[in-house]
C-alpha cells in the first residue's frame, strides 16, 4: 500500500515541503487515507481509478484536473487515445465548469445584480445548456483544512448560499456564507471527476 511505504512518505511529504501542487489518485476500493496521509490529504479530491473499465475516462479527468490546478503552468496536454489517435485536452482558462450530472446544465451568472440589505451586491445564479464565460471557477482552500471557496473566473464574485433566501449567487467578498465543503462522490466510479458540494454556513448541499 501507498500509505505503508516510507520511501512514498517521505517523498509526499517532501512534495508538500516545497509546496507543489498535488492530484491524489484513488485505486483501490474501498480505502480511505488515515494517519500521516490523511493529513497530508485533508480537502483534496481524488481522481478514480477504481475501475479498469473506465481506465481512459480515468485518465482524461486526471488530464483535467493537472490542467485546471496548474493553470497557466500548462497550455495544452495531448492524451494518446490509440496509436494512430491523439485527443487534444486544453483548457481554455484557469478554473474548471460545475456541471449536474443529472441534467448536464452549467452553473453560471445571470448578469443580473440584486442588493442585499447586509452586504451589499450580489449577481444572480441560473444554469445554462452550454458553458459560457461565467461558468468557469477557482477554487481556493488553505492547507490542511476542508473549507473551500469557489471564486468566478470572469467575474471575481465569490459564490454563496443564502438559507434565508433559499438562493445561490456571487459577491466580491467572502464570509461564512461563501464557505463550502468539497467531497468526492464516492458513489460513481465512472472515472469522471464527481464530487459534492456543500454549503458550510447554510448545511444545504448544492443541488
Amino acid at each position: 500500500k501507498y500509505q505503508d511505504s516510507k520511501n512514498c512518505k517521505k517523498e509526499l511529504n517532501y512534495t508538500d515541503s516545497c509546496n507543489k501542487d498535488i492530484v491524489p489518485c484513488m485505486v483501490q476500493p474501498n480505502f480511505k487515507a488515515s494517519g500521516w496521509l490523511g493529513l497530508l490529504t485533508a480537502g483534496m479530491l481524488w481522481i478514480d481509478f477504481r475501475n479498469p473499465d473506465n481506465f481512459e475516462q480515468s485518465i482524461e479527468s486526471l488530464v483535467k484536473e493537472i490542467t485546471a490546478t496548474c493553470g497557466e503552468k500548462v497550455a495544452e496536454v495531448s492524451l494518446k487515445v490509440t496509436s494512430n489517435e491523439t485527443k487534444q485536452l486544453v483548457v481554455p482558462q484557469k478554473g474548471r465548469a460545475f456541471i449536474h450530472i443529472s441534467t448536464n446544465k452549467y452553473l453560471a451568472e445571470t448578469g443580473e445584480v440584486i442588493t442585499h440589505w447586509g452586504s451589499g451586491s450580489r449577481s444572480t445564479l441560473t444554469v445554462r445548456d452550454t458553458a459560457e464565460d461565467t461558468s468557469f471557477w477557482v477554487q481556493e482552500s488553505q492547507k490542511g483544512s476542508e473549507i473551500v471557496l469557489f471564486k468566478n473566473y470572469h467575474s471575481q464574485g465569490y459564490l454563496g448560499y443564502d438559507p434565508n433566501g433559499d438562493f445561490i449567487y456571487t459577491k466580491p467578498d467572502h464570509y461564512g456564507a461563501e464557505e463550502w465543503i468539497l467531497m468526492t462522490d464516492e458513489t460513481d466510479d465512472t472515472g469522471r471527476r464527481a464530487v459534492v458540494i456543500f454549503a458550510n454556513y447554510g448545511k444545504r448541499y448544492l443541488t
